[in-house]
């Protein structure tokens, strides 16, 4: 089996990424907890998936506010490592 070293993304890239998918933005909490881990700071937890969306593509959906929250935790996230 073959390990592989964790990547540490740049602070810039990891700010600039804002996720438009469930799926990117696990790839996103998964990638601020390993640099977070990396810079051995603690978080507060990332921001739950809704699991009560229509799928209906309403204005206002619950994903855009969970990504909004999303970006807000990143960002706070960013901070703790930053001082």
């Amino acid at each position: 089996m073959v390990q592989t070293l964790p990547i540490m993304l740049s602070d810039a890239i990891l700010q600039s990424w804002n996720p438009c998918a469930p799926d990117e933005a696990r790839a996103l909490v998964r990638a601020v907890v390993e640099r977070a881990r990396l810079e051995g700071v603690d978080l507060s937890p990332a921001p739950t998936e809704p699991d009560n969306c229509c799928g209906n593509g309403c204005i206002g959906c619950v994903w855009e506010g969970f990504y909004s929250d999303l970006a807000y935790w990143r960002d706070e996230s960013l901070l703790r490592w930053a001082a």
